[in-house]
This record gives C-alpha cells, structure tokens and sequence, in this order.
C-alpha cells in the first residue's frame, strides 16, 4: 500500500491494557522487542509499505510434514532448504523476509502464510483459526490493514492462553517468553529484554 498504515496510539495500548487487566508498559514491551515498534515497514523498491514479517523455514517443515507426510517435507528441504528446513534460520531481514515468503508460497500458499510470523508482535499465522479468523489468508489481510488490527490480534493471542495471561499481568517474563517464542527462547534473551523494555516504559509513562 502507497499510504502509511494506521498505527498505534497511546489511547490504543490504554484500552488493551484495561482489556487484559495488565501495565501498558507490558505491552508496549512486547511490540519493542519483537518488532522494533512498529507493524510495517516501508519498501524503497517497491515505493510501498509493507507489514512486517519473519518467515520460519522450520515451521514450514511442520507444516508441510503435517499436511503431506515426512517424505514430501523432506524432499522440499533438498530442493528449497532457503524456505524448508528442519533448523530454523536463513533469515534475509525487514522487507527481504517477503521473497522468502513468497518463494515458499510457490510450494503450498496457505502454508507460506501459516509460517510466517506478522505484524507488530510477530503472530504466526498458523494461529489464524484460534484468533477467530476464516483462513490464514484472511489472518494476513486483515493485520495488513493497520497496527489496530495487529494489536486486536495479540489480545485475542494473550486472552486465549491463561499461561500468557498470568504471565503478562504479573510480570513472568521468562514464563511469557516461553510460551510466546518457545523453549529457544533464552538464546535470543527475549525475557530480559521484554523485562528491560518495561521498566523503561514504566518511568516513561510515570512522567
């Protein structure tokens, strides 16, 4: 899209925060760590701008193997290991990740969007069906919409798992992320990040 999406405003996180009875600053952590803040990018080739994402190779694997058997996943890892892979990685970065993206919708469609994490708190779209979506192709199209959406999309994400609940409104960092970006999740030291990013937006929001 040629004009800048919608994006969150201060009211935005108030609201969410009453809805999931948890600190704005917790939130507002979130969204810095995973996606630097914001939910879309601006392409300079394309003179566009284009929602965020982080296509996960290894997710496509499982996804592929859930739908069409071992074989036919590995076989996708020999001929496209880039966009198939049992390991995750191979990431291009910020607008860069589309190719990916698009690469492996060539192999299956709805999968390429399954494996790929949106917006700006990096949902993957595999969990359209939980969020109340009709298909991982109307997950897509309505995050790419604005940062509303995104935000719409990660309460639902929050509200449908008591252990993020919990987590998030008591200040569980190492519980949130483990259950928001997996066992890994200390390599990346999303805990401590997230943990920092909040103690930052509590003494910004005091002021």
């Amino acid at each position: 899209m040629s004009t800048k999406p919608m994006t969150l405003i201060d009211c935005d996180f108030k609201v969410a925060a009453r809805r999931l009875r948890c600190d704005e600053a917790s939130i507002r952590a979130v969204t810095d760590v995973e996606a630097r803040g914001a939910g879309f990018l601006y392409d300079d080739d394309a003179k566009e701008w284009r929602i965020k994402i982080l296509f996960e190779r290894h997710i496509m694997y499982r996804q592929l193997k859930d739908k069409n058997g071992r074989d036919k996943a590995l076989a996708q890892v020999y001929a496209n290991p880039d966009v198939v892979n049992t390991k995750p990685g191979g990431y291009s970065g910020d607008n860069a990740e589309h190719a990916r993206l698009e690469k492996a919708r060539r192999i299956d469609k709805d999968l390429g969007l399954e494996s790929a994490s949106w917006g700006a708190f990096q949902i993957m779209g595999f969990h359209w069906k939980r969020l109340g979506f009709k298909s991982a192709v109307d997950y897509v199209l309505t995050l790419s919409k604005g940062e509303p959406e995104q935000l719409e999309a990660f309460c639902r994400f929050i509200e449908t798992d008591r252990r993020l609940l919990n987590a998030i409104r008591t200040g569980d960092w190492a519980l949130f992320a483990e259950v928001y970006n997996g066992s890994d999740y200390k390599k990346n030291n999303y805990d401590t990040k997230m943990r920092d990013r909040k103690k930052y937006w509590d003494k910004e929001l005091a002021k």
